[in-house]
Order: structure tokens, then C-alpha cells, then sequence
């Protein structure tokens, strides 16, 4: 991955936010590697070295900043980033898939040979998956020896370290000091885990809760008051998440400690729910001076595209919503929810897919949908469609227009918020070609159609 110094040392010097996380400075003099938003003394120019990605930092030999803290750098979410095997990779890396996983079934689930993603995920990164995964684990090891008090074994199983041994010699080699040294020895609120989730500002925090209040699952999820909260099923492990903004450019979210364990997985999840690798500033760029969108975009920069924390319940929770009203649809998950969900103690669990999958299709048209409607749901919950950011979304929107009930809006729907992708579009919605977004005009929006979307959905708001 080449980098273009001149450029990187311009943005590093005058702290620009747009930057952070596009690329990281190592300081020759110092042996460490920075984030362009790094608070420490400006390195001289010809001390500088730049690289695309953490990992690749630390292959060179530099460790990671205890002030700017790298890990928390937001991702690149830009459609050309890296080609789509790599990014899908990355992305279930990012998620831990390779902690439990090894590169031979990474590999198939994206359907290539373990060989290929290699070589693909080298050319494209500059580093092996191997490397990239060591890089994501000790950095979510070193989120929780920052702001936690977890025990040490706690923070090496959350890191896919099999034992406190193993994860002590890979920190040490990785940051040159013991895990108990880098620890601040934090204690939280009420035995939950405090994440910090960095983003580029600017961020429209109120329109995003406005948009998941309106299509909260009752029961399961809740936002308002500045505060996005619910119920999340990972395995076996059932917890909670709070989620608030804590400053112009920071999430702060409550991880309740028994989903600690999937700590990698939980704020890959909450990034994509928050949007929260987008590059505003690229996307304004891009939709400046178009006739329909550019003066909207202009006024409300900060815009994003809501993702999910589970793709499974937000796809059932759009086919719900076929034909319906927002609130009419809102209800009937509710329903839907409490009778195929898990009910822990005051909590309750949106329905795993095996739970659906098993039901009889009167027990789900009971909760008030047609027959056909609680045939498709069943018929998506037996599938093996995969509904997670870094699947194909070529392929996924293919595989769930398959499955009877579910149209070309339906699955691009899907496709722009559970898979990520920001290029999905769902043609024919009614109200987008009201307002001007018909299938020809959104033709010059690509690739960041999942973002026009939004910005005519939210016009009059």
C-alpha cells in the first residue's frame, strides 16, 4: 500500500480528523506509531515513516502510542478501500474470526483458497491475516487493561489468547512492556465494561437515534434521550449495551460483563450499528453541487447510514416491515419477539435463526402477518444466507431474492444496512422517487447510493 508522505506529514501536522485512521506515522527516533491526530510534539518530517494500516507499523518494528492509542482509530469504510476479499476478510478478523477459526475456514467462508487470501490480503494491506489478527487482538486486550479492572485472564480470553502465558509473551513482544505495566486499573460502573468508540466528526448522533428509535424492536432494543440501549445474544453469552455520545468525536459504550469474552466482536458490531468508519467529509465532496442532493448534504454533513448490531433480527424486522407501516411493523416485531425470543430475568433476546427456523408457520403468522410473510421468514431463518458485514453483497442479494417473499427492495435494503455495503440501493421505494431519487438519478450517486438514500429519507425531517 503505497503512501504519499508529503500528504500524510501535511495532515499530521495540523492534527486533521479526516485522516485518523486512513494512515498511522512511526517516529524513527522513538520507535512508536501514532495516529495523525496523535496530541505529542510534531516529529521532524525526516523521522517520520508512514504506513496504511496498524499492523503494518508494527511489522516495521514500532509500537503502538500510549497517548493516541491506535487501536481506537476508526476503520476506512471507503467503497475502494481494498478489494472485496480483502475487506471481507478484515472485517470478520475484526470480528475475531480468527480467535477461535483458522485461516483455512476464513478462507471458505468467503469461498476462496487459503492461499489466495493470503496473497490477496498482502497485496492489499501490506500485512498477512495472521498479522492483521494479532494486531486486532492485542489491541483489544489493550483497551481492556486501559479502561477496565477485568482480571488478566478475563482480558487474555477476550483477546483469543488460550492462556495468560501465551497472551503475556505477545504483548511483551508486541509493546515491550508487561500487560500489568500498560494497566491503569479502571473499575467500572456496575461490573460493565466502558469502551471508547472513536469516529471522524461529524456525526448527526440524534438523527441516527431518531431513525433506530422508530424501528426499535420493543422489548429488545430502546433509543432516545441521547442514548441508544438493548439486549445482545453472542453464542451462548447474553448481555447488554448503552451506548451515548461522549464528545465531538467519541462514542462511550456500556458493555455488560458477560459478553467481555466477545468484547472484538461487540465493538465490530457497534461500529457498524453507528456507521462509525464513514468518511463524512469524502462523502460530501462527492455530492457537492448535485442538483437534488448536494444543498441537503451541505446542510447535515454528518449523516449516516444505520447499520445493525444483529444482521439476522434487522432482516426479519425488513420483511415484518413489508407493506406496512414503520409503527405497524414496529409492533408486530415487538410481538415477534416475545414469542420466539429469550426471556432472561427483565431482558428479553431477539429469536436466534434456529429458533425460527424450527417454528410451525401458523405459530409466527399468529403474531399478525399473512401466511406467505411467516413462510419467508421461516424460509430465511433455515437459509444459509449470510447476514454479517464482509459477506459479497452481489452474491447475498442474489441468494435472498431467491427465497420467496423477499424482492429487489427488500434485499438492498438488507444489503445497505446489515452488509455494509454503500452502494446498495432500494429501487422503487416510494418515497425516495417522490423525492427525486428514481433508479436513472441514482444511477450518478454511485458509488455512495446507501447515503443519497438517507439523505432524501431524512428530507422534511
Amino acid at each position: 500500500m503505497e503512501i504519499a508522505s508529503d500528504t500524510c506529514y501535511a495532515a499530521l501536522s495540523a492534527r486533521d480528523r479526516r485522516f485518523d485512521g486512513l494512515f498511522y506515522v512511526g517516529v524513527t527516533t522513538t520507535g512508536v506509531y501514532c495516529r495523525p491526530i496523535c496530541p505529542a510534539r510534531l516529529p521532524r518530517a525526516d523521522r517520520c515513516e508512514f504506513y496504511g494500516t496498524a499492523a503494518a507499523a508494527e511489522i516495521a518494528g514500532y509500537r503502538a502510542c500510549l497517548r493516541c492509542r491506535p487501536e481506537l482509530a476508526p476503520g476506512d469504510a471507503s467503497v475502494d478501500a481494498a478489494s472485496s476479499i480483502a475487506r471481507s476478510a478484515a472485517r470478520r478478523i475484526q470480528r475475531g474470526a480468527l480467535n477461535t477459526g483458522s485461516i483455512d475456514d476464513l478462507a471458505a467462508s468467503i469461498g476462496v483458497t487459503a492461499r489466495h487470501l493470503r496473497r490477496t490480503f498482502q497485496a492489499e494491506l501490506g500485512v498477512s491475516p495472521v498479522e492483521f489478527a494479532q494486531t486486532c487482538r492485542l489491541g483489544a486486550a489493550k483497551r481492556l487493561l486501559q479502561d477496565t479492572a477485568l482480571p488478566m485472564s478475563t482480558v487474555a480470553y477476550a483477546a483469543g489468547y488460550g492462556s495468560v502465558r501465551r497472551f503475556n509473551a505477545a504483548f511483551r513482544a508486541k509493546f515491550a512492556r508487561s500487560p500489568t505495566d500498560v494497566r491503569r486499573a479502571r473499575a467500572s460502573t456496575d461490573g460493565a465494561v466502558v469502551v471508547r468508540l472513536d469516529f471522524r466528526p461529524p456525526l448527526e448522533w440524534a438523527a441516527l437515534l431518531t431513525f433506530l428509535s422508530g424501528r426499535a424492536v420493543p422489548g429488545v432494543e430502546a433509543a432516545g434521550d441521547g442514548t441508544y440501549r438493548r439486549t445482545l445474544r453472542i453464542g451462548e453469552a447474553f448481555g447488554t449495551v448503552d451506548v451515548r455520545r461522549a464528545s465531538e468525536s467519541t462514542l462511550s459504550a456500556r458493555v455488560s460483563v458477560e459478553l467481555a469474552p466477545h468484547l472484538m466482536d461487540v465493538i465490530a458490531r457497534l461500529r457498524a450499528l453507528f456507521d462509525l468508519d464513514a468518511r463524512p467529509a469524502v462523502i460530501s465532496d462527492f455530492f457537492a453541487g448535485d442538483e437534488t442532493l448536494g444543498e441537503l448534504v451541505a446542510e447535515r454533513p454528518g449523516l449516516r447510514v444505520p447499520g445493525t448490531a444483529d444482521g439476522f433480527e434487522t432482516a426479519v424486522r425488513t420483511i415484518l416491515g413489508q407493506q406496512v407501516s414503520v409503527a405497524g411493523a414496529t409492533t408486530i416485531a415487538g410481538r415477534f419477539a416475545a414469542r420466539f425470543g429469550t426471556q432472561k430475568g427483565a431482558e428479553l433476546y431477539f429469536p436466534t435463526r434456529a429458533a425460527l427456523a424450527a417454528a410451525a408457520p401458523a405459530d409466527v403468522q399468529a403474531v399478525g402477518m399473512p401466511a406467505r410473510r411467516a413462510q419467508t421468514l421461516i424460509d430465511l431463518a433455515a437459509s444459509d444466507v449470510e447476514l454479517a458485514p464482509g459477506a459479497d453483497h452481489a452474491q447475498t442479494v442474489h441468494d435472498l431474492q431467491a427465497i420467496s417473499g423477499i424482492g429487489p427492495w427488500t434485499a438492498n435494503y438488507i444489503a445497505m444496512r446489515v452488509l455494509r455495503w454503500p452502494d446498495a440501493y432500494p429501487v422503487g421505494d416510494l418515497v425516495l422517487e417522490r423525492r427525486g431519487g428514481s433508479a436513472s438519478n441514482a444511477e450518478a450517486w454511485r458509488p455512495w447510493r446507501s447515503y443519497a438514500a438517507m439523505y432524501l429519507w431524512s428530507k422534511g425531517d
